[in-house]
């Protein structure tokens, strides 16, 4: 258990910023609200979602073209729910399923013994799934909110302490500054329910996204235990000849996972050919490394037909997500508090952030108008589409 140990610490050790941070969220929102509570009081989270639910509903329905379910609930959990939650957003099949609910299970409860009993228990899973842990959770302070499942999740551990301790920073008198600030938080928690009710808008789209990540993930299972099987003597020739961090032979498992990140498609091929590896229907590989592991090359080959399609599907729901919340929430007020007092930015700034999904979003819209999102989601575009619309509207006039 020694070495799966020591990786569960290091696994740890590189979320130990963001598991800082949130213990100081936590303190920063304790010593503001009692230093303001007898001067002002902020609505309660929940009062604020519930009441913009049904009127962003129909907003979205009527800018989207789109009929949103009636069954939408929203939910409101905590910091450890929450990173809990976010290992149902790992899109595993079943025989990996339990094994990624236990993971992050694990990470949420900071439970390091378990940690290591699941590395020991199925090492490639460790591998492949550790990952999201450390990318999603990482990124919960800066995450609002979340959609699965009919479900609109809230992140309240932020957004129910961001407006305290924003308040508190900016200092007395309170009462005078109250307004901005509580018309931010109520334009943070109005553009979240927006952001989701739009994604549950996205079935078709959620479903490509998903279906597409699953195979990237089994494919990536698969270069695991490619890796894993690797004789020591194999390893370390390619470990030298790739140049990875030297590390003693003591803790093979600890070479081989090395290996497995530096080869991992995901790192590999757009470390080495760059974004544009996202339009290519072919790719080639060191003969020395192919060598080594001949699999590997058809491993590349599998992966580049669901990674093009979940980074293009995803870029499409995000894409279509921001350009909807920038023209339903141009004119209000409570959004540019937001912009201003939570982000120290401002709508025009806002709106000129480049992004692909929107900008392909935005001109799709100039030529199809409001059918332009009935579409996008009956027919995904892919990723070479993405960078040039005009292929995509040449496919649908030909459809």
């Amino acid at each position: 258990m020694g070495e799966f140990q020591e990786f569960a610490e290091a696994l740890f050790g590189q979320l130990s910023v963001e598991i800082n941070e949130e213990k100081e969220i936590a303190e920063l929102a304790v010593k503001a609200k009692e230093d303001i509570a007898n001067k002002v009081q902020f609505k309660k989270l929940e009062e604020i979602a519930e009441e913009a639910l049904p009127d962003f509903k129909n907003k979205v329905e009527e800018f989207l073209g789109i009929k949103i379910s009636d069954d939408i609930q929203i939910k409101f959990p905590e910091l450890e729910e929450l990173k809990k939650l976010k290992g149902n957003k790992v899109f595993a099949d079943k025989e990996s399923k339990e094994f990624v609910t236990e993971l992050f299970e694990a990470v949420a409860k900071e439970n390091l013994k378990k940690i290591a009993e699941l590395m020991q228990q199925d090492t490639a899973k460790y591998l492949v799934y550790s990952t999201y842990a450390i990318q999603y959770i990482s990124k919960i302070t800066t995450t609002y909110g979340d959609y699965l499942d009919s479900v609109i999740y809230l992140n309240k551990f932020i957004l129910s302490r961001y407006p305290q301790i924003i308040l508190h920073k900016q200092g007395e008198p309170y009462e005078t500054r109250f307004e901005n600030v509580n018309s931010g938080y109520q334009g943070a928690v109005k553009m979240t329910v927006l952001e989701e009710l739009i994604h549950s808008a996205q079935e078709n789209l959620q479903q490509v996204n998903k279906n597409a990540a699953m195979e990237v993930n089994k494919i990536n299972e698969e270069l695991a235990k490619i890796i894993l099987a690797l004789d020591t003597e194999t390893v370390n020739k390619l470990s030298e000849y790739c140049q990875l961090q030297t590390v003693p032979d003591d803790f093979p498992f600890a070479k081989k996972a090395n290996l497995f990140f530096f080869l991992n498609p995901d790192h590999f091929l757009i470390e080495q050919i760059g974004p544009d590896v996202m339009t290519y229907t072919h790719v080639e590989i060191d003969p020395k490394i192919e060598e080594s592991i001949p699999e590997l090359l058809d491993i590349y080959k599998k992966w580049l037909v669901p990674i093009q399609q979940h980074h293009a599907a995803f870029t499409a729901m995000e894409g279509m997500a921001g350009f909807a919340i920038e023209n339903i929430l141009k004119d209000d007020k409570d959004f540019q508090n937001y912009l201003t007092t939570f982000m120290g930015t401002d709508f025009s700034s806002y709106q000129v952030r480049k992004s692909m999904g929107k900008d392909f979003t935005k001109t799709v819209y100039e030529k199809l108008g409001k059918n332009t999102f009935k579409k996008m989601i009956e027919i995904p575009p892919n990723t070479k589409e993405l960078k040039d619309p005009q292929l995509y509207l040449n496919k649908l006039s030909l459809g």
